[in-house]
């Protein structure tokens, strides 16, 4: 057993203890944390994700990021204490001077890093791909954030009381990340705040699983790339052009 495993141990058997007096009889705080709502039409024949051409991505256009904000009830500001889901980055080829602009976001992985450190079950994969955070039971510890190799999630640091939305409900002390969009996903949209903002059409959304899909046919035909893929995460957003 590792250093980590046993330190979750304790901090479970520990929130276990503490937890005891306050708790129904016979409700454990496992059967707690992972007692979500029935995740209807959520189905492992489908994996959802994004592919991002950086060569209609433009310098210093953050159409994407304004319409994340907008969508899921975010600041838009960037100081340290300010979530962002999606922040726009720039890459440049050491050997040619060559720079990317492209958007960084969760990279929604196949094996993701941060629902493996996390000591509550807070952070999950659906079994459409899609990671997410249960605001329930996150107990704000950031070893998620410490783990993603993205830097894609962020805390929320201070109290929110006017930019609550109904379907994207938020909390001080919570870690939270790109969702990619699952609200629209599970209503049947068809697409994400991004990919509908873009007016490059740059960002493409879909189900990676289905060969009729327009991303499954684009990822057949030109070659694409994950960011870190010496990982081994499999992503659930790929790139093009970089």
């Amino acid at each position: 057993m590792n250093q980590f495993e046993q330190y979750r141990r304790r901090f479970i058997g520990g929130a276990l203890a503490a937890t005891g007096a306050v708790m129904a009889p016979g409700v454990m705080l496992m059967q707690v944390a992972h007692s979500r709502a029935p995740e209807e039409g959520v189905s492992s024949k489908h994996r959802w994700g994004l592919l991002i051409d950086s060569s209609k991505c433009a310098t210093g256009c953050n159409d994407c990021v304004t319409a994340c904000n907008t969508e899921n009830g975010l600041s838009g500001e960037t100081g340290l204490q300010d979530p962002q889901w999606i922040r726009k980055i720039e890459l440049t080829n050491n050997n040619t001077g060559a720079t990317h602009s492209l958007p960084m976001m969760c990279q929604h992985c196949e094996h993701p890093p941060c629902v493996d450190v996390c000591p509550t079950g807070a952070s999950f994969k659906r079994a459409d791909g899609i990671v997410l955070v249960d605001r329930h039971i996150c107990i704000g510890c950031r070893y998620c954030m410490m783990a993603c190799p993205y830097k894609a999630r962020s805390l929320v640091h201070e109290d929110l009381n006017d930019t609550q939305l109904a379907h994207m409900p938020r909390g001080k002390g919570c870690v939270e990340s790109c969702t990619l969009c699952m609200h629209k996903v599970d209503r049947g949209d068809g697409t994400t705040a991004c990919a509908e903002a873009c007016p490059e059409k740059a960002i493409v959304f879909g189900d990676l699983n289905d060969p009729s899909c327009e991303i499954a046919q684009r990822l057949a035909t030109y070659a694409s790339k994950e960011v870190r893929a010496d990982l081994g995460l499999n992503t659930g957003v790929r790139y093009t052009g970089i």
